[in-house]
């Protein structure tokens, strides 16, 4: 995730440097996959009174990121990026934490998906192949950034997520 990631879409595979990005995140490990709208409601509706009492502000959009391959768990942060430090970690009530987290800085590869988060599978798929037809290497961990801030209103057809793996 970078600050152009909130840019124009990227329409192909891109190679870029990007910075260390410090971020307020609720983590989770070994979460079923058949239930992560469930987590990031919660994760969410927790997070950002906690962003808010502190007096946090987003430096960006939402995302998630995953440490691992999902199969039928999966281990996750879903937060957003913050310019400034969080603080102690915040207990919420349903046992997850909000804490400060990062992404590191690296070489990374990014596209644009424009569509549904029922279609983000496929995406997955297509940018990976993209990414290793153009010589690179993905590596852990990758992350989604939800530039279109999800709602119940909101036209799948003009949603946006930009994808992002580390590459070697």
């Amino acid at each position: 995730m970078s600050a152009d990631s909130v840019g124009e879409p990227r329409a192909a595979l891109e190679l870029v440097d990007t910075a260390e990005v410090t971020t307020a995140v609720v983590t989770a490990t070994g979460y079923p996959m058949a239930e992560l709208r469930t987590l990031f409601d919660t994760a969410f509706s927790g997070l950002f009174p906690v962003l808010g009492q502190r007096g946090v502000h987003p430096a960006g959009p939402a995302f998630a990121l995953y440490h691992r391959m999902p199969d039928d768990t999966v281990d996750i942060e879903v937060g957003v990026p913050i310019e400034v430090d969080l603080g102690e970690p915040a207990e919420l009530e349903d046992g997850f934490t909000v804490e400060q987290s990062r992404i590191p800085a690296g070489r990374v590869a990014a596209i644009s998906h424009l569509g549904g988060y029922d279609g983000l599978g496929r995406a997955w798929d297509e940018f990976m192949a993209a990414v290793e037809r153009s010589g690179a290497s993905p590596r852990l961990p990758f992350w989604e950034v939800y530039v279109t801030e999800p709602s119940p209103e909101a036209d799948p057809a003009t949603m946006r997520t930009d994808l992002f793996t580390f590459v070697e």
